[in-house]
């Protein structure tokens, strides 16, 4: 039972520092020849945007895919960087006994237990932001005077 005591203990610390380092995430992510970046927090909420040299060769519509594209890369590269930091812990948790090995007649409850505890809801297991908006099927097309219009 000390053993286990001790254990608990050690994956406590884990998850303290986990969440210190977590929160220190960030994925980015560049596309269209480098024409358009994305920085995003562990949550995969946009942190910065920006644009590169020629964005003003891309249309409204491809600047807005950009701008998607790069967003759901950089919340799946953050996503890719919080299940590294996970591991660790959730081969400490694999080793640990059972509380029903323990307890006679104890139902045995680690189903009923998040996968992953310290990830948000909103990103999936391959690491695709999914917030629950809808994404942008069309972008409005109406004639402005350019990408670097004071306007925007």
């Amino acid at each position: 039972m000390a053993t286990v005591l001790a254990e608990f203990e050690q994956q406590m610390d884990t998850i303290s520092r986990i969440r210190q380092q977590r929160s220190r995430i960030s994925g980015r992510a560049t596309v269209r020849g480098k024409r358009v970046t994305v920085l995003v927090d562990v949550e995969g909420v946009v942190l910065e945007t920006k644009f590169g040299a020629n964005v003003a060769d891309l249309d409204y519509r491809e600047l807005a895919k950009a701008v998607t594209e790069a967003a759901r890369l950089a919340a799946a590269d953050a996503a890719r960087q919080a299940r590294v930091l996970m591991a660790p812990l959730l081969a400490q948790r694999a080793r640990m006994p059972r509380l029903h090995e323990f307890v006679d007649g104890m139902p045995d409850l680690t189903d009923q237990l998040p996968e992953h505890p310290l990830w948000s809801a909103g990103i999936a297991e391959e690491g695709v932001f999914d917030c629950g908006a809808a994404a942008f099927a069309e972008v409005d097309d109406q004639a402005r005077s350019g990408v670097t219009d004071t306007g925007w």
